[in-house]
C-alpha cells in the first residue's frame, strides 16, 4: 500500500473580506496539517470569495487577491494547497486555482467550463479555457504556467475539476485519469438547493470509480454574498466508494475534513480495467513538483477511524438549517444588532419568526453562548441563555385594525412567547382612519367596500410598515419581510406594506411547503429542539391577510385557488415554460377533485396575475435561495415587466363559461 493523507475544507467567506478570508484559508491550512493531511483542496475563488459580481473587473481586486495569495504562501510549507482567484491574462479573465505546494506557486489551472445559469452569471466575468492549452503568464515579475494543467508530486498525479467542470458532460476527469492522476481536486461553490446533495455525491463517486481516482470536493459554506447559501459538506470517494463526509450547515466557519487513501489500490483498479486505456503521448500540461505527500502508515479512511457523518436529512430539517445558518450570516455580516418582525399571526410571519427563534437555538447548542456572542461582539448582547438573547435579537409587532380578529392576536402572542420575542402592540386603525379621510377628502367623496375595496385593503397593510421600520431603526434592527413565493407568483402582497423590509427569508419557498413547515415543527421540529407546541394556533387557521370586515369572511384562496394547486401550476409555467394550454394539460390530472372548467379557470388567472405583478418581484428584498424554483429575477428568473400577457394563448385556451380569470 501506497498511502497518503487527503482533505478538503469548507470555509465560510465574503467577497472582498481579504483578512476575514485569508484568516479562515489559514486556520484550515493548519487544522489539514494537525490531521496528517499533505495535501488539502480549498473551495473556488477563497482568497476573494466567489461572489464579488462585477467587482471581478476591478484591477484592484485582481491585485490585492494577488497580494493575499502572497501573503499565504509561507504557511505552505510541507503542504499542497489549492488556491481560488480570478487571475487576468492576455485581456481575459479567468477563474483560477493557484496549487501552491511547500511555500511556491507551481501553476495557475483555469476553469474549462463555466456556469451561467440560474444563480451562477460567470461567463459574465470570466472566459472558459479551452482544452488541452497551456501557456506562461508574468505576475509582478515571475512568470507561471497557466491553463489546462496538471501536477506531478513526486511521482503522484494531481489534478484539477473546478466545480461546473464536473457537472458537464465532457469532465476533465477522463483526460487526468488518462495521463495517470491519482487524485482529483475539485474546489467548488456550489449552492445549496433540496435534493442537491445526491447529485454532488453521485459526481464524486462516479468520478472516482470511473477515473480510478481519490477524489476532493470542497464548498463554500454559509452565508456568502447575502442570497446564496453554501451547506459546506466535503465529500472523498476513492475507487467509488465515500470514505470522508464532512458536516452540512456548520457554524463554525472551517470545517477541515480529512481521509487516508490508498493510491496503489486506485491504479490497480485502473490497471484491472479493460475499459481504461492510457496516454501513451507524453503529458505537456503536466507540472512537475520536487516535492512529496507525506506517505502514512495504516489503512484508508478517515485518520483515527472515525466514521464519516451521514447527513442525509429531511426536506423541513435542511429548510430549518439552511435559513437558519442564512441568517445568523447576515445578521453579523451586515453588523445589524437584530431583527424586527411584523407578526401578524398568520403562517408566513409566524414561519419568519420561529426561524429567528431556531437560529438562536442551533447556533448556541452548535458553538455555545459564549461563541454566538462573540460571533455577533457588534450586538453587544447581554443573555447568558438561549432566550435572553432571542429577547435581545428579535422584536415582534402586532398591529390591529378593525378587521382583525381576537384568534390572529392571540396566535401572534402565543408564537412570540414560545421562541422568547420582545413582543409589542400597536393599534393602527386611527391611522387607517386618518389616511382614509385624506383619500375621501381628495376624492370629494366616501370611500366603500363595494367600489374601493383593493384601496381599502392595501391601506391597513402599508399604515403597519413606518411603525415596524421606525422600531428596526430605533434600535439598529433589520426588518424582515414576512411574504412567500406563492405570494409573490400571483402578487397577492402589498408593495410597502407587507413586502417593505431590508431581507425577505422565505420569498424562495412556496406556501404549502410552509404550511407542512409550521405543523411539522408543531408536532415534531428539527433534531435536538423539538416541537413548538404554541404553533397550533397557527396552523388550525384558515390563511387570511385579515383586511377586509370580518362579515366578508376573507380566505387567501378563495381570492387566489388552492395552494397546492397555486404551486402546480406555478412550476409547470414557470419552472416548465409551458404555455396555458400546456399547462392545464400537465396540472389538471393532479386535481381530479376539482373539474377541468375549474382548473382552466385557475390556470388563467395565474397566468393574468403573474404578468401583471412582475413589477412587485422586481422590488422585492433580497430573498434566500432554497430550491431550483426561485422566483428572484436577479438570480434566477427573468420576465420583462411589461408584456402581451399571454393574450392570444388565454384566448386560445378560452374563459370557461361561469369561470372567472382575476
Amino acid at each position: 500500500m501506497r498511502c497518503i493523507t487527503v482533505a478538503g475544507a469548507a470555509l465560510n467567506q465574503t467577497p472582498l473580506d481579504w483578512d476575514n478570508n485569508a484568516r479562515t484559508i489559514l486556520s484550515a491550512i493548519e487544522q489539514a496539517r494537525a490531521l496528517g493531511a499533505s495535501l488539502l483542496c480549498l473551495p473556488e475563488l477563497c482568497i476573494s470569495g466567489y461572489g464579488c459580481e462585477d467587482m471581478f473587473h476591478s484591477s484592484g481586486v485582481r491585485r490585492m487577491a494577488r497580494r493575499v495569495l502572497r501573503e499565504i504562501l509561507p504557511s505552505t510549507k510541507g503542504i499542497a494547497v489549492s488556491l481560488g482567484l480570478p487571475v487576468m491574462f492576455r485581456s481575459g479573465l479567468f477563474n483560477c486555482v493557484a496549487f501552491a505546494v511547500d511555500g511556491r506557486i507551481q501553476g495557475f489551472v483555469a476553469k474549462r467550463h463555466l456556469a451561467g445559469e440560474g444563480l451562477h452569471y460567470e461567463p459574465r466575468w470570466f472566459k472558459a479555457w479551452p482544452e488541452g492549452q497551456r501557456a506562461e503568464i508574468d505576475l509582478d515579475g515571475e512568470r507561471f504556467a497557466i491553463g489546462d494543467l496538471s501536477f506531478d508530486l513526486n511521482g503522484i498525479g494531481v489534478g484539477f475539476e473546478i466545480c461546473e467542470d464536473a457537472w458537464a458532460s465532457s469532465r476533465p476527469g477522463a483526460g487526468l485519469s488518462q495521463h495517470g492522476a491519482d487524485v482529483i481536486l475539485n474546489p467548488s461553490a456550489s449552492h445549496f438547493a433540496f435534493g442537491k446533495l445526491d447529485v454532488r455525491k453521485r459526481f464524486v463517486l462516479e468520478g472516482s470509480r470511473a477515473f480510478g481516482v481519490t477524489y476532493v470536493y470542497s464548498n463554500l459554506l454559509g452565508n456568502e454574498a447575502g442570497r446564496t447559501i453554501y451547506d459546506g459538506g466535503v465529500l472523498i470517494a476513492s475507487g467509488g466508494d465515500l470514505i470522508a463526509q464532512g458536516p452540512r450547515f456548520s457554524h463554525r466557519e472551517v470545517c477541515v475534513t480529512a481521509a487516508t487513501v490508498d493510491v496503489d489500490a486506485t491504479r490497480m483498479a485502473r490497471m484491472r480495467s479493460a475499459s481504461f486505456s492510457p496516454s501513451t503521448q507524453e503529458n505537456t500540461a503536466s507540472v512537475r513538483v520536487p516535492f512529496a505527500l507525506v506517505e502514512v502508515r495504516g489503512v484508508p479512511g478517515r485518520p483515527g477511524g472515525e466514521p464519516w457523518e451521514g447527513s442525509t436529512l429531511l426536506k423541513e430539517e435542511e429548510f430549518t438549517r439552511a435559513i437558519a445558518l442564512a441568517l445568523f450570516d447576515y445578521l453579523r455580516k451586515s453588523r445589524s444588532r437584530g431583527f424586527v418582525v411584523s407578526l401578524s399571526g398568520g403562517a408566513d410571519s409566524s414561519a419568519v419568526v420561529v426561524l429567528v427563534g431556531l437560529m438562536v437555538r442551533l447556533v448556541c447548542r452548535s458553538l455555545g453562548v459564549e461563541e454566538f456572542k462573540k460571533r455577533l461582539s457588534h450586538c453587544e448582547l447581554k443573555g447568558t441563555d438561549e432566550a435572553a438573547l432571542t429577547h435581545e435579537l428579535l422584536t415582534t409587532v402586532y398591529q390591529s385594525t378593525a378587521n382583525s380578529s381576537d384568534e390572529s392576536r392571540q396566535a401572534s402572542r402565543d408564537v412570540a412567547g414560545a421562541v422568547g420575542a420582545r413582543h409589542v402592540e400597536f393599534d393602527v386603525q386611527p391611522l387607517v382612519e386618518a389616511y382614509v379621510r385624506l383619500g375621501e377628502a381628495a376624492e370629494g367623496r366616501a370611500l366603500d367596500w363595494s367600489r374601493d375595496d383593493l384601496a381599502l385593503q392595501n391601506i391597513q397593510a402599508r399604515t403597519r410598515a413606518p411603525s415596524a421600520w421606525l422600531l428596526a431603526n430605533v434600535r439598529g434592527l433589520l426588518l424582515l419581510v414576512t411574504s412567500d413565493r406563492s405570494e409573490a407568483a400571483v402578487g397577492y402582497t402589498t408593495m410597502d406594506g407587507d413586502t417593505c423590509g431590508g431581507l425577505s427569508p422565505i420569498a424562495g419557498i412556496d406556501k404549502a411547503f410552509l404550511r407542512r413547515w409550521l405543523k411539522w415543527m408543531e408536532t415534531t421540529g428539527p433534531e435536538g429542539i423539538g416541537p413548538i407546541a404554541a404553533l397550533a394556533s397557527v396552523t388550525r387557521q384558515s390563511p387570511t391577510p385579515e383586511l377586509r370586515p370580518p362579515d366578508r369572511a376573507q380566505r387567501a384562496e378563495d381570492d387566489l385557488m388552492p395552494y397546492d394547486v397555486l404551486d402546480e401550476i406555478e412550476d409547470a409555467a414557470i419552472g416548465g415554460k409551458h404555455v396555458p394550454a400546456e399547462v392545464l394539460e400537465v396540472v389538471a390530472p393532479k386535481f381530479p377533485q376539482h373539474s377541468r372548467e375549474q382548473m382552466q379557470a385557475w390556470v388563467v388567472r395565474f397566468f393574468r396575475l403573474w404578468c401583471r405583478n412582475q413589477w412587485k418581484r422586481e422590488r422585492f428584498a433580497p430573498a434566500f435561495h432554497v430550491d431550483d424554483k426561485n422566483l428572484d429575477p436577479r438570480t434566477w428568473c427573468r420576465f420583462p415587466i411589461l408584456s402581451g400577457g399571454f393574450e392570444r394563448e388565454l384566448g386560445e385556451l378560452g374563459t370557461p363559461s361561469g369561470g372567472t380569470d382575476a
